[in-house]
Parts: structure tokens; C-alpha cells; sequence
């Protein structure tokens, strides 16, 4: 039986687990949400309820031999970026609140959130629940796609910054998520890069960007 996790039990988690549970596909669904009233929405014989923060689940629960085959990030934050830093810690990685501001104009229709993330898109409009992301046409405009985003992610060049991406893979219709290798292979380029990094998560049309610093380098080493 396949094994999903979906972080974060709001309207878009909510959304993929229902998605996923009609598709015919024997699945068992672990639920993770601090907010007990948003995992009740999703009770089923075939979930597992986590009442609990979702980075905090994944540091203690996301370990070789013991993955899910899909994790699906559903909360307000960059779940593989806010991962990595769990895991490679504070002392040889921190948040780069600001990345440099040249870094916007490489950018589709970049907005910076609170935190310094910077979320880009391909669409100038919101994108609907039930997107299936053909690879030729956007579903609205029925025009030619651009480059894809996890695409032109890997390969923008900012300086003293190194690009990581990890990308998203639709489930269904409007419903992202990756495997755990993924981020393991993610954290492993991180815990090698010779210079600050960008985390990344992106599917075709849209993406969220997070700098790390890299503190075991000196400002003069990169």
C-alpha cells in the first residue's frame, strides 16, 4: 500500500487528500496539522491523524527506511527549505532574509513574502484547484507554456548563491508533492555546496525560493 504524508490539513491539504483518495490506488494517508480541528476534516479509515507541526514531524519521522512514497507540502511555509535547516543546523546554515535585489528581475513575476521567500509564477492570474498542468498549453490561456520553472530555477545565477531545486510532480489535478529522495538528494548538495545555497520548490508554473547562508564559509571563500 502506498504511503502519503500531507503536511498541513488547510483548504489545499484537505483538497489532496480528497483528490488522491478517489483515485483507485490503495493508499494510506498520514495527516499532519497542529490545528486539531483541521485534521478532523480529513478522518478516514485509511489516515493516520499528527497533531503537530509539520517541519517538527518530518525532522523526527522522515528518515531512510522509513519514507513515505509521496510527501505533499500543504502549509504556509517552504517545507523542504524549513527541513534542510532543521537538519543541517543552525551552526552551518542560517536564513539569508534578503537575498540581493537583482535576484527579482531573473524572475517571473516575483513577490517577497515576510520572511524573505520569494514566490514567482509563470501566470499573471490565480491559477484554478483543478489545473492539470499539461506540458504544452496553460489551462487557462491555451497558449504555448513558458520554460518550465523548476527549469529556469536551476539555472538562474546570482552571485555567491548556488541553486537547488527540487521539483514538484503532479498527483492530480492541482495537487503537487515529491518523493523523499528528493530531499535527501536536496540536503546532500546543500551539506556539499562550497557557498550560500537557494532552496527551491517549483513545479512547471510556479515556485517559492529560500537563500541559506552557508556559516562555515568566510565572506572572503565565496
Amino acid at each position: 500500500m502506498e504511503t502519503v504524508w500531507i503536511a498541513g490539513m488547510g483548504h489545499f491539504g484537505l483538497l489532496a487528500l480528497r483528490k488522491l483518495a478517489m483515485q483507485q490506488k490503495e493508499r494510506q494517508f498520514v495527516l499532519i496539522d497542529p490545528v486539531k480541528a483541521n485534521l478532523e476534516q480529513g478522518k478516514g479509515a485509511n489516515c493516520i491523524l499528527e497533531q503537530t507541526d509539520g517541519v517538527d514531524f518530518l525532522e523526527q519521522h522522515l528518515l531512510p527506511g522509513n519514507e513515505p512514497e509521496w510527501i505533499i507540502p500543504a502549509l504556509p511555509l517552504h517545507l523542504a527549505a524549513e527541513w534542510c535547516l532543521r537538519r543541517l543546523g543552525h551552526g552551518r546554515f542560517c536564513r539569508a532574509f534578503y537575498l540581493p535585489p537583482e535576484t527579482d528581475s531573473l524572475l517571473p513575476n516575483a513577490m517577497r513574502g515576510t520572511e524573505g521567500d520569494i514566490y514567482v509564477s509563470h501566470a499573471t492570474f490565480r491559477c484554478p484547484d483543478n489545473c492539470s498542468e499539461p506540458r504544452e498549453l496553460c489551462t487557462v490561456t491555451q497558449t504555448p507554456r513558458k520554460q518550465n520553472m523548476f527549469e529556469l530555477l536551476e539555472h538562474i545565477e546570482i552571485p555567491r548563491f548556488q541553486s537547488l531545486v527540487i521539483r514538484s510532480h503532479q498527483l492530480a489535478a492541482g495537487v503537487g508533492g515529491y518523493r523523499p529522495e528528493q530531499l535527501f538528494s536536496l540536503l546532500h548538495q546543500a551539506e556539499n555546496a562550497k557557498s550560500d545555497v537557494l532552496i527551491s520548490t517549483s513545479c512547471r508554473c510556479h515556485g517559492v525560493i529560500t537563500g541559506l547562508k552557508n556559516q562555515s564559509l568566510s565572506r572572503r571563500d565565496i
